[in-house]
């Protein structure tokens, strides 16, 4: 524990001499809670990644990037005494006993399922009911937009508002595919996009299919069918014709490759010529 309390105490000061406007780091001085934003989104996904991998190098990597996201907001919020790394700790440690009296405290509980009813209970009388419109805005407003799309349509399908069958998302998807063909204007082609989009994520839901994990799939497919194609000939794909290129994709998809295996690696035999 000791030496986990010094290698956590050797990043936060290394972080604040980053941060010190004597001998500090002008892109470290330079950024504010809102520029780092997307950095806390990225390695947020490469962390997941790694962890997907299961490679313990990239696990522990991709985790300290993480931690020193936190740190760092930490810091700026400490610079302007709004609160530090302190009050972060302090404040998850004790909503965490708070929300685990089973743990802490003397309730007692059967299973998992009980847990989370408790936590969601604890959670309401900390903050108090949210209004549904309140939680489909908040959903809108933080989440990727695949996982909100999902999350918002599940919540109001609770209530009943879905539809009766999936004959009928499917005539919707198609009439929002429609639209978007007839649509000419740049931002209403933005909308009648979004829309078709959201219906997409529908059928997901009634298929019981994670529309993010699935386009995350797709994406690695694509990507490992496009390196079996650069094994498989002796050019840069910049060089080749489209026929090429096509002949190339088709001769990919005959080659099974786990998702998330390395394509670059193994002996395709390249077409010469």
């Amino acid at each position: 524990m000791n030496e986990t309390l010094t290698a956590l105490a050797q990043l936060i000061q290394v972080v604040a001499q980053l941060r010190s406007p004597q001998g500090g780091c002008p892109w470290d001085l330079a950024q504010t809670p809102q520029s780092l934003t997307p950095y806390i989104i990225e390695e947020a996904y490469e962390t997941v990644d790694a962890l997907t991998s299961g490679d313990q190098s990239a696990i522990c990597e991709e985790l300290g990037d993480l931690l020193l996201q936190v740190v760092l907001q930490a810091q700026i919020a400490s610079e302007t005494n709004q609160f530090s790394l302190k009050e972060v700790a302090e404040g998850i440690s004790a909503k965490l006993i708070r929300r685990h009296p089973h743990v802490f405290g003397d309730v007692a509980v059967q299973d998992g399922q009980e847990v989370r009813h408790n936590w969601e209970r604890i959670k309401t009388e900390e903050k108090g009911t949210e209004s549904l419109s309140g939680k489909l805005a908040r959903y809108a407003r933080s989440l990727p937009p695949l996982m909100a799309a999902l999350k918002i349509s599940q919540k109001v399908a609770e209530l009943g508002f879905d539809w009766q069958n999936e004959a009928d998302i499917w005539a919707k998807f198609h009439e929002e595919v429609q639209e978007f063909s007839q649509e000419s204007q740049p931002d209403c082609q933005l909308t009648e996009f979004g829309d078709m989009l959201f219906s997409l994520v529908q059928i997901a839901r009634w298929h019981a299919i994670d529309p993010s994990l699935a386009l995350t799939t797709t994406n690695r497919k694509f990507a490992q069918r496009f390196a079996i194609m650069e094994k498989l000939t002796d050019r840069p794909l910049g060089e080749c014709s489209v026929m090429e290129l096509e002949n190339l994709w088709q001769r990919a998809k005959t080659i099974q490759t786990p998702i998330g295996t390395d394509a670059t690696q193994g002996n395709i035999p390249p077409i010469t010529g």
